[in-house]
This record gives structure tokens, sequence and C-alpha cells, in this order.
């Protein structure tokens, strides 16, 4: 890969691509696909997927049992290699220290960002979820429809690779033929919840995630994907034959050497590069954007982290795709005469409307799955299945006492253990040892249940985030400050996930652990802990209101793009990655275009 140096750049490249994950990968790829040359600057040191996913060790061989530590918060075999909750030199502050008012902020600091570590789940937003305020009066509507995106989730889930059914379902968009791969079979247990959920009303069907079940069909898909570019299509052709399916080995979030999975630097980024016009330059840690002096952007500052030297890289746009909360931060830092506030920041939103997924979790243990006979329980590192949000007709009629929904994800089986098979088991086995503790062992495994609901945050004005007027990260530069605050509305929804997973367990025939929490302020996840965080720089149609139009293009600067999840009006209850790429792969080609008419 032709990673350089700043001694090495190049000096007239057409755009800079800040952030290399989702956003910042899905646009480099179709940029560079269509001839554009590109520089990508990431902030993190450079990473091989090939040469450093553990594929096949297990926890035994890991230090604490491969346990998490402040270090690897999701354990030793995580893929994320530097980054947490806690980046050393890279704090950020929270503006109150009120219980509830607290956000945390993920950050990855690697080639691919977060799209190494992430679940793979891959879904779609459906039409209520770009137009909710007109659906119940809350929050904001997208300036774009569902009509609008649908054809890039067609084009991202053919690229990535994307397992799942078309269950028409309301409000959970089917996928036209040819763009799914099939789903792999439920396990036993998830075939239980299914069975005992759907007499409650809770559907329960086979989920998206991005894992290549099958070989990609390198013959018929880049043609679909790149028609009229020959030169694209050969270059991805020649890729997808290098990427093998799944073949059922280790967790996915340690990442994937075989590229079964879907990693930006495994997907978008090796095509990308063999067009020649990509470089990438790691270790870049990217803190303003810089006008010319008729105000238009023409480059970036940035801090080399390898030598500690403020740099500067040219290009005719920018775009900014570093993570919604980071690429704020960069437009908060870039102050100037003309935007005093911050870049693009005329309407005064920019930081405001931080969004995150609302969370809330419950486990249980179920009889019924005990003394299973050992059995193929091989899968694709995650979960077959999961629960659409299934009461949208009781919302329209007021029934609920929360406007927006939720979906279950779910686990089950006999998986991989992280911490041995009997930790943890006091509540069942009253402290068994010896002989005793073995047997208990080998009856309790896999037959544990585990829910969590990921549910809709509508945007608040008091969730938002800004620049801390004394706290500096190591190099200098001003470090973000949260403000954040749950509604109703999501303490709400909190609480009512609670109770559904008590349904499910008790319907399985199982017994709950610990206790249900009723109290939805109190069953609610912290802010950015279910690491969705989007919002920042919402786009709209009125400049007075938003950042970014409908094209992710900024109002005030015309070649200043935002293509991560800071645009984002909303956060529906679908996990946010494949809306960003689809949105970043639409926002590219009108980038295309208004570079071929010369009107960027």
């Amino acid at each position: 890969m032709p990673f350089i140096t700043p001694r090495t750049a190049q000096r007239d490249y057409d755009v800079i691509v800040v952030g290399s994950g989702a956003a910042g990968g899905q646009t480099a790829y179709t940029l560079a696909m269509e001839g554009v040359s590109v520089l990508m600057l990431e902030a993190g040191r450079n990473y091989d997927v090939a040469a450093e996913t553990p594929m096949f060790q297990t926890a035994h061989d890991a230090p604490l049992r491969g346990a998490g530590t402040p270090d690897k918060p999701f354990g030793f075999y995580d893929a994320t290699i530097d980054g947490g909750w806690t980046v050393p030199g890279e704090p950020y502050t929270n503006a109150s220290k009120a219980a509830g008012q607290q956000f945390e902020w993920w950050r990855a600091r690697m080639l691919g960002g977060r799209t190494n570590h992430w679940g793979r789940i891959a879904l779609r937003n459906g039409p209520y979820d770009f137009k909710p305020r007109t659906r119940d009066g809350f929050g904001f509507d997208w300036p774009i429809s569902y009509d609008d995106v649908a054809g890039y989730y067609d084009k991202v889930e053919m690229l990535i690779g994307v397992y799942g059914s078309s269950e028409g379902l309301e409000n959970t968009p089917d996928s036209p033929e040819g763009c799914l791969q099939p789903a792999p079979a439920a396990r036993v247990g998830e075939r239980l919840i299914q069975q005992r959920a759907g007499p409650l009303g809770i559907p329960v069907v086979p989920i998206h995630r991005a894992v290549l079940t099958r070989p990609l069909d390198h013959t018929t898909l880049p043609a679909k994907l790149h028609p009229g570019n020959p030169n694209a299509q050969r270059i991805l052709a020649q890729d997808m034959r290098s990427r093998a399916a799944c073949f059922w080995a280790t967790p996915c979030f340690r990442g994937c050497s075989i590229r079964a999975t879907y990693q930006s630097p495994a997907v978008h980024l090796p095509p990308a590069l063999a067009t020649g016009k990509l470089d990438i330059l790691c270790n870049a840690m990217v803190y303003e954007v810089v006008l010319d002096e008729a105000g238009k952007a023409s480059g970036v500052r940035f801090v080399d982290k390898a030598s500690g030297r403020h740099e500067l890289a040219q290009a005719r746009v920018v775009v900014l795709a570093a993570s919604a909360c980071e690429s704020v931060r960069i437009l908060l830092n870039s102050k100037s005469a003309r935007f005093p506030n911050g870049l693009a920041n005329s309407s005064g939103k920019l930081g405001r409307y931080i969004m995150d997924t609302v969370g809330s979790d419950l486990s249980g243990q179920i009889p019924r799955l005990e003394n299973l006979p050992p059995h193929n329980e091989d899968g694709a590192g995650g979960a077959h299945v999961y629960a659409p949000w299934w009461l949208y007709q009781q919302q329209a009629k007021g029934a609920l006492d929360f406007p927006r929904g939720y979906h279950i994800e779910m686990a089950s089986g006999r998986r991989l253990p992280s911490l041995g098979t009997a930790a943890g088991l006091e509540w069942l086995t009253e402290g068994s040892y010896g002989r005793r503790f073995k047997e208990d062992a080998r009856r309790y495994y896999g037959s544990f249940v585990y829910f969590a609901g990921r549910g809709e945050m509508i945007p608040n004005e008091h969730s938002y985030c800004d620049l801390d007027p004394l706290v500096k990260d190591r190099w200098g530069i001003p470090v973000l400050r949260f403000h954040w605050q749950w509604a109703d509305h999501e303490t709400a929804q909190a609480a009512h996930m609670q109770k559904t997973f008590a349904e499910i367990i008790d319907a399985m025939g199982g017994r709950v652990h610990g206790s249900v929490e009723r109290d939805g302020r109190k069953a609610i996840a912290a802010g950015g802990a279910i690491i969705h965080e989007v919002g920042g720089a919402i786009m709209g149609s009125d400049p007075a209101t938003s950042v970014t139009n409908g094209w992710c293009q900024t109002w005030d600067v015309k070649n200043l793009f935002i293509t991560d999840g800071a645009p984002f009006c909303s956060n529906a209850d679908k996990n946010p990655t494949l809306t960003i790429m689809a949105l970043a792969w639409r926002a590219a080609d009108y980038l295309v275009e208004q570079l071929r008419r010369k009107e960027i």
C-alpha cells in the first residue's frame, strides 16, 4: 500500500479526506474509483488486517484470560489496538457531574477506525426514519427521503457483503434481489427465542450483518456498482476474488484476516489504493480546516504524531469523515475572522443535537437449554437473528408513553467462553466447588440468553458539545466538552425494554439474572456507551437552521463536506453505519459531478 509521510505528500490533490473508517473509507473509495486524486489523513497508526488479526487464539492464550482492561475495554483480542473511552493525551470533559448527564466518547486511533471493532449490524433506515417529525411531531425531518438513499443502500450492501433476508415488515426496508447474501441458520437458543417471542407479537427474523456467507459475485457486481467505468470494474472484480466467505472462526470484533467481514482497511481501501489515486498518511491528527482569501477551503493543518511537527496539506476540496464529534471538534477549532464561532457555523448549530442510541439490557437463564448435547453452533461471530421494532401502529395511536422505537439484539448458545464456562454462576450454584462445580459448569454452559435494546433518541437542546475553555490535548488543541441529557422519551423507552425482555425470558420458562429495572432513568445506558453517536452538524433545507445541505455539503463553504454521522438529523433505532456509508457514497457521487462541472 502506498502509505506516505508529510515529506512525500503531493501538493496537488483534488480532495483531502479526514478519517479512514466507514465514512472516510467509503468516500475515498468512491472518489478514487472515479479517478479523483485523494489524500487520506488518519489520526491513528497503520493497521494490517491480514497480519494483526488473532483469528484462532482462545481466551486461555491471553493475559487475564482475555478479560477487558482500561486499555482494552472489550477484551485483549478486540481489534481496537489504540483507543477506547479514554485515549492517553487526548482527554475530553463533561460540563456536569450530575448522574445521567455524562457522555462517554469512544475513539479508535487506527486505520479503519471503529470498522475494525464494530458488531457488523447493517440495518437500513426506513421511510419513517427520514421523516420522523412529520409522523409524530418531534425532532427534525431530514431534507432527503428514503427513496433518495435506497439505491445507495443497494450499492453498499453489494460492495461490502451483507447477509440477511427481506421480511416485508413495517419501516424495515426490504433489499432488492441480489443485494443480500444468504442468512446463516438460527442457533438453538435463537430458535427458542423466536418460538416464544412470536406469541407475544414480537417478530424475530434474520439480522442483517456485514459478513460474507458466500464468495462475492465478482462477475456481475462490479458492473452494477460502477456502470460505464471499466477500470473500476476491473479493479473491483480482482479485489472481490481475494475476499473469502466466513468459515465461522473467532468473533468478528477481532477483525478478519480473510476479509470476510466489512472493515474499511479490508474492503474500501485496497481497491481504492489499486487505482493509484489514493495516498494515505497515518498518525496525522487534523485540527483545523484552512481557508483561502476567497473563503474556500484550501486544506487542513495537522500534527504529525511521529515528529510532533505541525503540517499543512492542501487540496481543492476537504471532506471531514473523522466521526461525528471529531469532525465537529475540527470545525469548532477552525476559527477565523470570517467564522469566529467555528467554521461552517453561521447557523449556530455546530455541535448541537448530539445523539446516541438508547440502550438497556437484561439476561436470563433458561432451564430448557441446560445439558444440551454437543452440537454444531458455528456461526458468523455474532447474532443470526434480531427483533425489529414492532409497535409502530400502537405508537401512531398514542398507546405508548414514548414516540420512537427500538430493536432487540440477542445472544445465546455455546459460544467461545471469554472468562471460563463457570464464571459468575454463584447465583445458580450457591458457590459449588470440586466435582459438583464441574457438573454445574457443564449443566449451565449454553443455557443463558442476553437481550439488548437499541432505540431511537430524539435530538434535544440539552445534548451538545462545545470546546472546553481550559483543557487542551497533548498537542495544545482545545478538547471537546459534552453537555448531555436524556429526555423522558428515552427513559420511558428503556423501561419498556426491560419489561419486554423479562416477558420473553418468562415465556421461555427462564429466570432473570438480577432484577428488572422499572425506572428508566436507571435502566438506560450512559450517553455514548453504545458508541452510536451522530449529529452535531445536522443537514437541512435552510442554512439558518442546519450546517449542511442534503448532500453533506456545508452551506457556508461549498468545497467543504462532512460525510460521517455528524449530518444526521435523527438517530433511528437502526445502527447507523450502513446509513453513514450510503450517504457518504451519495455525497461523493455529487462531489465528483461538481468537480467535473468545475462548480467547486
